[in-house]
């Protein structure tokens, strides 16, 4: 009784833990979604309003936000490109890392716009344009780059793919499409000596001890002596 009550209490102990640790991984998967969204749209709403001000500001600081755009627009379009693309092709393992590195370069130069938007001295960041708009321009052709080989070599590898395919469905529709008329093969006359199973005799019982599972059992002569009327 002892050794039942222990398994109960262990099993109910099992159930709790279970039902915490599924809890926990949904708290957090719920947390994780939360936060994804709001992250989300927080890049939304600064898109937009840097879009806004490339627009309606002129000067220095119209020209931050358009490079703050430009290099937010590159680099996630490159990012998406890549990890889209490496789910599918492990070669892209080492564009992954070189991405990882760029994105360091463009993450400095993001907060550099940003303090630059912020400075009140806006002769010192006109001084400093031409070097931010530089740095802007060597990260966002590099991302570029990236971005557009990652995608010609997909479109190479899907190119390659189709041309195979087509190639292969020409064959095989030219083997349907090609029959010959069926040749009868030439049998030899059969013996006629020979011993085989038309060759017993109707009355032989050996007849009946064999049938093929498409043939219907003949009728057993009837062993009943007739009568006469």
């Amino acid at each position: 009784m002892e050794a039942v009550l222990l398994i109960v209490v262990l099993l109910f102990v099992a159930a709790v833990l279970l039902g915490a640790y599924v809890t926990v991984k949904a708290v957090g998967a719920a947390k994780r979604g939360v936060d994804r969204t709001i992250s989300q749209a927080r890049r939304s709403v600064e898109d937009t309003t840097l879009r806004a001000k490339s627009f309606g500001q002129p000067g220095v600081p119209g020209e931050l936000a358009q490079l703050r755009l430009r290099l937010r627009t590159s680099m996630r379009a490159t990012q998406d490109a890549l990890y889209a693309g490496a789910e599918q092709d492990a070669s892209l393992e080492e564009s992954v890392r070189l991405f990882g590195r760029l994105s360091a370069h463009g993450h400095e130069l993001e907060e550099q716009l940003k303090q630059a938007e912020r400075d009140p001295d806006r002769a010192r960041v006109g001084a400093r344009v031409k070097e931010l708009r530089d740095r802007t321009e060597q990260v966002t052709r590099a991302a570029d780059s990236l971005r557009w080989a990652v995608r010609d070599r997909a479109r190479k590898f899907a190119d390659d793919d189709l041309s195979t395919l087509s190639a292969d469905i020409d064959v095989e529709s030219g083997a349907l499409r090609h029959w010959a008329p069926v040749q009868e093969p030439d049998t030899a006359p059969w013996p006629a000596d020979a011993r085989g199973p038309e060759a017993l005799d109707p009355s032989d019982p050996r007849r009946f001890e064999r049938t093929h599972p498409w043939q219907k059992e003949p009728r057993r002569p009837s062993s009943r002596p007739e009568t006469s009327n």
